[in-house]
């Protein structure tokens, strides 16, 4: 009988420390691309695009290892690939050529007018899924992640038609809409994802664009509140209307920005004018945003590495074309976000730059 009760007691306590263990989440600087992160309580794995290709494949796919690493895990189990743009899938070869990844996940094949991605899509992309699984998702799939309700709300240019829960309210933004150009790159195409931890709620759609936002988001907010938004589309104006950020109403935002790629102002009025937002994390130090509209320095993850003495006021314009010049590239060391994410709806964001943190109590 003494047996029994010690038993159930290390059963209980073992079970308790189980369930209080935290989703977490990093979001991984690959120089205004994206790589986001998952590790569930489980130790399961998702990861959301690889980052750039080409010469900086080999850095991308290191920093995703790092946090790997740094998160305990060997293998990425889910690997979903927004759209089929290289700051998005550009480091997956040479991430796939030193981890084991069990499933692919992508909307099929790239649009029509964008040919850039033909050859890896046709050729190098069956490979590497080949002894692997792969899934071609849908709006309104499910990915089966323990511990998490994964839902993808956009693929392929098609979205969602019945709310999650906790959506299905009236978008009062709606009214108001401007439409923009249509999109016809893979942008447009992007897989959206909306992710349910206990009480805790996080969206990340990849790059779609502001039309795509509306189609979502209108009538009807489809999706609710979030508690934690990954920024669309680096924090560019072509994505994030108001029809989008100012329904979701994150409690914190981070955004996957370059120091020339993304936090152009007219992103910014959107994003920190969003109802209920308290903060806005950002991966890089933007000179789009100027000291006008970027956010304090404890909640920027990486600077410049020809750091000013005195930060301009104005937002950086760059020259017209070709006259631009190539945007000023942080090959150092690297730092990334951390949210740690409890099944009550608090989370916690981490700089790992300077350790600053914040925590974010559901209710406040």
């Amino acid at each position: 009988m003494r047996r029994s009760i010690v038993f159930l007691f290390v059963f209980a306590v073992a079970a308790f420390a189980a369930g209080s263990k935290t989703l977490d989440i990093y979001v991984v600087d690959v120089e205004g691309g994206n790589a986001t992160l998952f590790v569930t309580p489980a130790g399961e794995s998702v990861l959301i695009d690889t980052g750039n290709g080409g010469a900086a494949a080999s850095r991308d796919a290191g920093r995703i290892m790092a946090a790997m690493k740094d998160a305990g895990v060997q293998q990425i189990d889910h690997l979903i690939t927004t759209h089929w743009h290289g700051d998005h899938f550009g480091g997956m070869a040479e991430l796939a050529s030193h981890v084991s990844i069990k499933e692919f996940i992508d909307h099929g094949p790239n649009v029509p007018t964008d040919h850039a991605a033909d050859d890896f899509v046709k050729t190098t992309y069956p490979t590497l899924y080949g002894k692997a699984k792969h899934t071609v998702v849908k709006p309104g799939d499910r990915i089966p992640v323990s511990g998490l309700e994964w839902r993808i709300v956009a693929s392929g240019g098609q979205h969602i038609t019945a709310p999650v829960p906790g959506g299905g309210k009236p978008n009062s933004s709606c009214a108001a809409f401007k439409p923009q150009d249509v999109d016809m790159t893979e942008n447009a195409q992007s897989v959206g994802s909306h992710i349910i931890f206990g009480k805790f709620r996080a969206l990340h759609l990849g790059d779609l664009t502001w039309n795509k936002e509306f189609d979502l988001m209108c009538p009807q907010n489809r999706l609710g509140t979030v508690d934690l938004w990954i920024v669309s589309h680096h924090g560019q104006a072509i994505s994030n209307s108001d029809v989008l950020a100012h329904a979701i109403q994150p409690r914190a935002a981070i955004m996957n920005n370059g120091t020339r790629k993304g936090g152009q102002p007219d992103a910014m009025k959107i994003i920190h004018s969003t109802p209920g937002l308290e903060d806005l994390w950002q991966l890089h130090f933007s000179q789009l945003s100027g000291q006008e509209y970027t956010v304090p320095g404890m909640f920027i993850a990486n600077t410049v590495d020809d750091a000013q003495t005195a930060m301009p006021i104005a937002p950086f314009q760059p020259a017209p074309g070709g006259q631009a010049g190539p945007a000023p590239v942080h090959n150092g060391s690297a730092f990334w976000i951390k949210v740690s994410a409890q099944q009550d709806g608090t989370f916690t964001v981490v700089n790992a730059r300077n350790n600053f943190s914040k925590i974010y109590k559901p209710g406040v």
